[in-house]
């Protein structure tokens, strides 16, 4: 990237976070410079006018004003997050940067809450990595509904009620505690909860998910990272946002 894309790159990535701030170390490392290029980068930028200022402490770094960003977005936290699916699923490719880039401004522009409430979606959604040899097709995600009634559940926070049918058909019902939306390997989406019949966290597979009710119970507190224990042998990684 030439200097001149690389002001350009700056001021629209400083523009996407705002009004947070971004540290010279965390955009000499996005932008491949040192972290002394990007002092007279941003000093370059100041003085032909851009407001760029300098956040003092620990957490600090260079912020844009927040005028220069962009208004709220009428996007929806489920939106940004299948946005982010859709990019995480694709890999390398022509322009994936530039999405990428184009992801984060949508979600910086939403509104305070919104925008929270699509970050805490997000990592509840998990993409297993796996070697492009293994890949393989997308899976249906079961019967109808059931991806909709699991995505509101983790949006709300809400105890689930399944109808699931085990390997050999075996149909039980069972409360659940959503933690993670899990998708990849072999072409399937699973959903990692809190099973209150069997009282520990299970893995469940959605094309095996008969029925799925959102219930009006909300979810205890349960840490996030209890359910990743629950897919061993698996390079997961998260929905990114930002």
């Amino acid at each position: 990237m030439n200097r001149t894309d690389r002001l350009y790159a700056l001021v629209e990535d400083l523009r996407a976070i705002a009004p947070r701030c971004r540290s010279a170390r965390e955009l000499s490392k996005r932008f491949e410079v040192s972290v002394r290029t990007i002092e007279r980068d941003i000093q370059a930028l100041q003085e032909s006018g851009v407001p760029i200022y300098a956040e003092p402490g620990r957490k600090g770094g260079y912020a844009i004003d927040k005028k220069m960003s962009l208004p709220p977005l009428n996007f929806t936290p489920a939106e940004a997050v299948a946005i982010a699916v859709a990019l995480s699923q694709a890999g390398d490719q022509p322009f994936g940067r530039q999405a990428r880039s184009a992801l984060r401004k949508v979600v910086a522009a939403m509104p305070g809450r919104e925008g929270d409430l699509a970050r805490e979606l997000a990592r509840r959604v998990q993409l297993v990595q796996l070697p492009p040899e293994q890949g393989s097709e997308i899976r249906p995600l079961g019967a109808e509904g059931i991806s909709r009634a699991i995505e509101e559940a983790l949006l709300r926070r809400r105890v689930l009620r399944l109808d699931y049918a085990d390997a050999k058909g075996a149909l039980t019902s069972r409360d659940v505690e959503p933690g993670v939306f899990l998708g990849g390997r072999g072409g399937f989406w699973y959903l990692v909860a809190w099973c209150r019949l069997r009282d520990d966290v299970r893995v469940f597979r959605l094309d095996r998910i008969a029925a799925a009710t959102v219930t009006g119970e909300r979810c205890p507190d349960r840490p996030l990272e209890g359910f990743a224990t629950e897919v061993p042998e698996m390079a997961v990684h998260g929905t990114l946002l930002d």
